[in-house]
């Protein structure tokens, strides 16, 4: 028998690490690579988050609140009326000093081939007057009549009054165009789809 003095000097024995353990960190780290390709490729190409800066889109947006942008459907059709679209500033707003890579949020109002004019604080499209319903005043400023060249659009903010727009610095090229609001995800009392 040993002693109590023999048991103390002895070496403890180092407890080998399990295998298992080591595939567990190989699995947890495959699998969180794996999550971040997904979740990039999904910002990448699909959807996005976007978050209000202004007040340009009010009553239909506020500043501060965070949308949903979907990145999909333009690949297979161009915008429509009355979508709201998310782009990078065309080339005059650069000029103006806005960075390419800021993003602006308006509607689309006129696509390609259609004539856009302001009279009388009433939009018209093809010499129709909008119902526009989304938007918080009239413009109170006039437009002459001008036509959609192809492949861009004339698109404004829902505060006609104040917003930084078509009728300011002309038409938007459609290949500066990143997506189309979706959803609206905050504040929660708003939550809706567009």
């Amino acid at each position: 028998m040993k002693s109590v003095k023999d048991k103390l000097d002895q070496t403890p024995e180092t407890p080998e690490i399990k295998p298992y353990l080591w595939e567990t960190v190989k699995e947890n780290g495959q699998i969180i690579l794996f999550a971040l390709i997904i979740a990039f490729v999904i910002r990448t190409f699909i959807a996005e988050p976007r978050f209000i800066p202004s007040d340009s889109m009010y009553p239909t947006l506020a500043q501060g609140d965070r949308l949903v942008i979907e990145k999909i459907s333009y690949h297979f059709h161009p915008p429509s009326h009355g979508d709201i679209v998310v782009f990078q500033p065309p080339e005059q707003l650069q000029k103006l000093g806005y960075s390419s890579d800021q993003a602006f949020i308006k509607r689309v109002i006129a696509t390609e081939g259609e004539t856009v004019a302001i009279i009388d604080g009433v939009v018209y499209v093809d010499n129709r007057p909008l119902t526009e319903k989304y938007i918080a005043e009239n413009p109170n400023y006039e437009f002459a009549p001008v036509r959609i060249p192809n492949h861009a659009l004339f698109v404004m903010g829902d505060n006609r009054n104040n917003s930084n727009d078509s009728h300011i610095w002309g038409f938007l090229p459609e290949k500066q165009v990143i997506g189309r609001a979706i959803f609206r995800f905050w504040p929660f009392n708003k939550i809706n789809l567009f």
